[in-house]
């Protein structure tokens, strides 16, 4: 695993110490740097649909995860304020999953970040996401 240590990502790790849904999911941080996040979970017995393929859902949370853990690798926390996801291939119970959030842009408070998500050299989905730099709360 090479998570950066520096105070830049401490956000992203502290996020994801408390992302309880990735977490239980067995979702594990592979990779961490500002605007770089690879993420890998193993389907499992819960996560397969009635046709006996991983359920969409899934797939998304994990490539939500590591947009996730790239765009609060910077000094201030941020959400994602559009997502969206091309499902490319299907994949099966005990497959393993890796996501890899790219940063594309980041300006202002925006940033754009793309996510591909395999199956050893097979591509299983394509993902953007938007996000959206918090404000600090005022204190008055």
């Amino acid at each position: 695993m090479t998570v950066d240590a520096s105070a830049e990502c401490r956000i992203a790790r502290e996020m994801f110490e408390a992302d309880n849904a990735s977490r239980a999911l067995g979702i594990q941080i592979l990779e961490l740097s500002p605007g770089h996040a690879v993420a890998s979970m193993v389907v499992g017995e819960t996560m397969v649909n009635g046709h006996g393929i991983t359920h969409g859902g899934f797939v998304f949370t994990l490539a939500d995860t590591a947009f996730a853990l790239a765009c609060n690798g910077y000094d201030t926390a941020a959400v994602a304020a559009r997502a969206d996801i091309r499902f490319l291939a299907s994949t099966r119970l005990g497959d393993t999953l890796v996501a890899e959030a790219v940063e594309r842009a980041r300006y202002g408070r925006n940033g754009l970040y793309d996510v591909t998500v395999r199956r050893g050299d097979d591509v299983i989905a394509e993902f953007r996401g938007d996000s959206r730099c918090l404000r600090p709360v005022s204190t008055y």
